[in-house]
């Protein structure tokens, strides 16, 4: 058998226990897996195949190197265990308990299982359970909500449950469904290092839940817990780090991961969406586009990660392809926290702060931990010079996910607009450390540094340095490094500066009052050196100015000429840098 047939039969059982176990979002996960594996051209015409809907382009684009083995060919992986099922034991009552489930009735499901042994019995109440403490929780949460939400409310089914499931354990009785539930309720309770011992078992066990890799991935907080981690060899973990990389910010290593992957998934849409989450991150917008417009035309009901694309296109500001995405998404689920999103982001660009603000709260409505919508009412707030509402929205964010650099540079932001710049450079430097790589958080901390109250320039130009470094497309660096050498008496460096930026400007075909400090700068500059010729240059630029501009070009000139003749200059204007 080959590899790809291997791994859709094991995805097809897997989706089958999945369900069973009304594990439904580790079910859509595994479907859509199953659904990306290329077919056999041999078995498959086009006529009865789907994916001659431009799928190609799709995979053209995004390989950087044809594959034309599977990421299973040439890869020793183990062998995946199978599972025992035991429905014989479960019977009626599972059946009943499940129906019960499907209709969100958890504690009438567990009530129905509380004498019944069968694994699949215990795992459903124990799960049952957990989402009936959940439901509670969540009931508190909205009673007992402070302004924005915030509430100490506990699950308290979580006591109970850890006591059964070690039990379980220390029996040896517990099958890899439970073990995920055990380390869930681990990770609840705080008991991290548990937790992820538990859920290696477990995923050890049976590769297929994804449930249990996103809880495991979500304690993977640095490198080194997840290069710890005794994971066996199965293709399933290559999807596992593809996903790790990503949230640890190895944009490039989780691009290089899902590229292998396409190998045999060619035409997963989630494996689309993970190569556009991390061009997104990389900030190539462009990619981004394009990869979220074969998305929808592949699969034109899709929301989720669709919140990402409306960022990009907020970003861009492509009015009517946001306006048209929000229609879409509306129409389609409106009631879904991406969704609520995609509209704040839409009312939001045409300037309705206060509309947009109602969305990304009915988003915190469906889902309270969903991190964008957090982050994104804490902008709006900054826009509408709410300040403590902004910070209180961030703070929030940054409990959900304490490596969003957003959260920590909005939080920088609105210190800066308080005037309390310490602060500000406290929260900058968090960003600055989740994401270093993007320039516009180097600048906002360099110009932090610049503050009258702090007045830190030579700090100023590192962070400055840095942005540079990074690709600073919106070309503000280099022209503050030249003015604080030039504020430093550094004239060189100054020059060096400027004769960059310069180059930069021109090559952009860019105008404005920067070229024309430059150029003034430099012909001084130049005079000053005695490098006649060159200052010569930079006036006869000037001179395309009106105004103060060229009658500075004329002066120059005349000095110019004055010290070439080699005679004393006595009226000459001086002119600052």
């Amino acid at each position: 058998m080959s590899s790809k047939e291997s791994c859709r039969t094991e995805l097809r059982a897997a989706i089958r226990q999945l369900s069973d176990r009304c594990l439904y979002s580790a079910s859509k996960w595994a479907g859509e897996q199953l659904v990306g594996i290329e077919l056999d051209p041999a078995k498959f015409t086009p006529s009865n195949t789907r994916f001659q809907r431009g799928s190609s382009s799709i995979r053209r684009r995004f390989r950087t190197n044809e594959i034309t083995l599977t990421p299973i060919a040439g890869v020793s992986y183990v062998s995946t265990p199978v599972m025992e099922e035991d429905d014989a034991v479960d019977g009626d009552f599972y059946l009943l308990a499940k129906s019960y489930f499907d209709c969100r009735e958890y504690r009438r499901a567990a009530h129905v299982l509380r004498d019944q042994n069968g694994k699949k019995s215990i795992f459903l109440r124990c799960y049952a359970l957990f989402l009936a403490g959940e439901k509670r929780k969540e009931e508190e949460i909205i009673e007992l909500e402070g302004p924005l939400g915030k509430s100490d409310a506990v699950n308290r089914e979580l006591v109970a449950l850890e006591r059964e499931l070690l039990m379980l354990r220390k029996n040896g009785s517990i099958d890899p469904f439970c073990l995920y539930m055990y380390g869930l309720v681990l990770k609840e309770k705080g008991s991290e290092n548990l937790a992820r011992t538990v859920l290696v078992e477990s995923v050890n066990s049976y590769p297929w839940n994804w449930s249990a890799w996103s809880e495991l991935q979500s304690l993977c907080t640095t490198v080194d817990i997840l290069n710890s981690l005794p994971l066996n060899n199965h293709w399933m973990k290559d999807f596992f780090l593809a996903s790790a990389y990503l949230e640890l910010r190895m944009h490039n290593d989780s691009l290089a991961k899902y590229e292998y992957l396409q190998g045999t998934f060619s035409f997963s849409n989630y494996i689309q969406a993970q190569i556009a989450k991390a061009q997104y991150n990389l900030r190539d917008f462009d990619q981004v586009e394009a990869i979220f417009e074969d998305l929808m035309r592949n699969d034109p009901y899709r929301v989720e990660d669709m919140d990402m694309y409306s960022n990009v296109l907020y970003a861009k500001e492509s009015f009517s392809a946001l306006s048209y995405l929000a229609h879409r998404v509306f129409l389609t689920d409106k009631y879904r926290p991406e969704s609520c999103c995609i509209m704040g982001n839409y009312y939001s660009l045409k300037g309705q702060h206060e509309k947009s603000i109602m969305y990304f709260r009915r988003a915190l409505k469906l889902n309270k931990k969903f991190l964008s919508a957090w982050t994104l009412i804490g902008h709006e707030y900054v826009e509408m010079k709410n300040t403590a509402a902004a910070v209180e929205a961030y703070r929030r964010a940054v409990d959900v996910n304490p490596c969003d650099y957003r959260a920590w540079y909005g939080l920088g932001q609105a210190y800066e607009m308080m005037g309390m710049p310490l602060y500000a450079l406290n929260y900058f430097r968090k960003s600055v450390f989740l994401q270093p790589g993007d320039s516009r958080l180097w600048i906002a901390m360099a110009q932090c540094y610049e503050k009258e109250e702090l007045h830190m320039l030579e700090d100023a130009i590192k962070c400055y340095r840095r942005a540079v470094n990074c690709n600073d497309t919106e070309a503000i660096a280099l022209h503050q490094l030249a003015k604080l050498n030039a504020e430093l008496g550094r004239a060189e460096e100054a020059a060096f500066y400027y004769k960059k930026d310069l180059e930069r400007m021109e090559a952009e075909e860019r105008e404005g009052q920067n070229m024309v400090e430059a150029l003034v700068f430099l012909a001084t500059h130049c005079k000053t050196q005695k490098r006649f010729e060159e200052a010569e240059v930079y006036c006869t630029r000037l001179m395309d100015y009106k105004g103060p501009e060229k009658e500075m070009a004329k002066s120059l000139l005349r000095a110019i000429r004055i010290a070439r003749s080699g005679f004393p200059s006595t009226d000459v204007e001086h002119f600052p840098p």
